[in-house]
């Protein structure tokens, strides 16, 4: 699967088809992140109800203080340049259930399997997302660990064995250091939970380009388009047996084009229509929730979707960072060069990436 497969055919500068998309009348949105629906829900019950409702679902959201975590040796933030988000998937792959999702039942921990800096431009009218391999050798800098010792640095680690080990605090002032980002919020989605928010939402249609046959997620589809439960989705996101070469980075194509599914799925929900889904929907998504303490509550959440209701999940675009793979080990790939560079320096600068910038030796892109 191509990763350029949902990318948008133009993504010029201020004065290039981006001002012309902009000036087009656009249809009312009612914003990516399910916290709106959250409003609605609150709106229509009324009274000591209403606050039950909110209590509960507020009570659901963990919060972790990342900025006292990192300090002050931090990517300078431009004024000019957007938001920037970084969204990781933990995957616990402990107890009955994982076992029979398929997750492995007896591994202890939780890793983040899914990690996507999302940047949002300063408008909020489009936005780009950039997956980073979980094989990624990277730098771990000097980290604060949530016991409050500190971890030294460390040269060519996994890039997913960071939040295994030190917490999602150092991932964050890992992605900072390798790409020179400033990250303005945390969210961090835990699969189990993942898999409860997509039956909630009544199943995500996928179009299947190659039949997938992997006997370590479970996972059984002819090519075609089909509607995945819970059960199903969270097997679709962790293959990588039935995929490309078996590797990470045939898995990432199948996350980006489910995360888009996922976000359409919701965007086409009557939450104003049915306030008993829309409340589910929320249930489940604050459940499977862990962010920075800035959005730590239904409130500030709230308060972010309203301000992205302009980004559409079709104009997102999609893309994985360049790898290439490592010289040492096979088995492992590392940020491209100067590929990478160029990436993160157009994010950094709020800046139309360059289709250079997006091509990945590792996958002959």
């Amino acid at each position: 699967m191509s990763h350029d497969a949902m990318t948008p055919d133009a993504h010029d500068g201020p004065d290039g088809p981006r001002s012309r998309r902009a000036a087009k009348p656009r249809k009312r949105r009612r914003g990516l992140k399910i916290t709106l629906g959250v409003l609605v829900v609150l709106l229509l019950a009324g009274g000591g109800t209403a606050y039950w409702l909110y209590s509960s679902l507020d009570g659901n959201i963990k919060g972790v203080d990342i900025d006292k975590a990192l300090g002050q040796d931090r990517p300078e933030k431009l004024p000019t340049a957007g938001q920037n988000l970084l969204v990781l998937g933990s995957d616990s792959r402990a107890g009955a259930e994982n076992k029979e999702l398929g997750g492995g039942g007896d591994v202890s921990g939780a890793r983040s399997d899914t990690a996507l800096v999302v940047h949002i431009p300063e408008g909020r009218q489009e936005a780009v997302a950039v997956s980073i391999p979980r094989d990624t050798l990277v730098t771990r800098p000097e980290c604060v660990k949530e016991d409050g010792s500190t971890s030294p640095s460390a040269e060519r680690v996994m890039f997913n064995s960071v939040y295994s080990q030190v917490g999602p605090a150092c991932v964050v002032k890992t992605v900072e250091k390798m790409s020179g980002v400033r990250i303005d919020h945390y969210m961090e989605i835990n699969f189990a939970g993942f898999k409860d928010l997509v039956d909630a939402i009544g199943g995500v249609s996928v179009d299947v380009e190659e039949p997938i046959h992997d006997k370590s997620s479970g996972l059984d589809l002819t090519a075609g388009t089909h509607k995945l439960d819970g059960t199903q989705s969270l097997a679709y996101v962790r293959t990588r047996h039935g995929v490309g070469d078996g590797s990470d980075l045939g898995r990432i194509g199948l996350q980006q084009q489910f995360l888009l599914a996922l976000l359409t799925e919701v965007k086409s929900q009557d939450l104003l229509g049915s306030p008993t889904t829309t409340y589910k929907i929320a249930d489940s998504a604050t459940k499977a929730l862990t962010t920075d303490e800035g959005l730590a509550s239904l409130t500030s959440l709230s308060e972010f979707a309203r301000s992205m209701n302009g980004v559409d999940p079709s104009t997102m675009e999609t893309i994985m960072l360049p790898v290439a793979y490592d010289k040492t080990d096979p088995n492992r790939v590392v940020a491209a060069q100067p590929q990478a560079d160029d990436l993160w320096k157009a994010i950094r600068e709020d800046a139309t990436i360059p289709e250079s910038a997006k091509k990945s030796p590792a996958t002959g892109g």
